[in-house]
């Protein structure tokens, strides 16, 4: 049976959870997600696991303690790119969206219809939306960086006052 460990973090933008497997960090929760909400969302993705609250507890993740520390350098503007070991879990297609939102440099944004082209999918736009509306590694695999066509901001899983706030840090908006 898989362990998936998670925890929470309080950042400038509120209270993240994040949790990881052995391989890597596999989920991020913005803040207003409920906790229960996290957790039932990682046991549909994972099914029978052993979910670890790290808070309060001897052991933790050493890959969430990474996760930690980059996320919170990123929020004090001193990390560009995160390194922290990843393991995303979707379709095929979603899983490509997702290493191409890898491909935004930071201070960048690219839309829709941009990342379809790029993973050979020009007619895919709406397909694109819905695979970034279902990342689960949200700031770490940039979502935020995608905006419409004509370069509005549209649609965020935390809102749209968090994606202006992640864009205005890294210079983008």
């Amino acid at each position: 049976m898989e362990t998936i460990y998670y925890r929470r973090i309080d950042t400038k933008i509120g209270r993240l959870m994040i949790a990881s497997t052995r391989k890597g960090l596999c989920c991020v929760g913005l803040p207003g997600e409920l906790e229960e909400r996290f957790i039932e969302g990682l046991k549909k993705t994972y099914g029978k696991c052993d979910l670890w609250d790290e808070d309060g507890k001897g052991e933790k993740s050493s890959i969430n303690d990474k996760a930690l520390e980059e996320l919170l350098l990123y929020f004090d503007g001193k990390l560009k790119q995160f390194t922290v070991p990843l393991d995303m879990r979707g379709t095929d297609f979603q899983k490509k969206v997702w290493q191409q939102l890898l491909k935004i440099p930071y201070g960048k944004t690219a839309s829709y219809g941009d990342i379809a082209r790029a993973i050979g999918k020009p007619g895919a736009s709406r397909a694109v939306g819905g695979a970034n509306n279902k990342n689960p590694l949200p700031i770490v695999v940039p979502c935020h960086r995608v905006v419409g066509s004509d370069g509005s901001l549209v649609g965020y899983g935390g809102g749209l006052e968090i994606k202006k706030f992640l864009l205005r840090l890294e210079s983008a908006y």
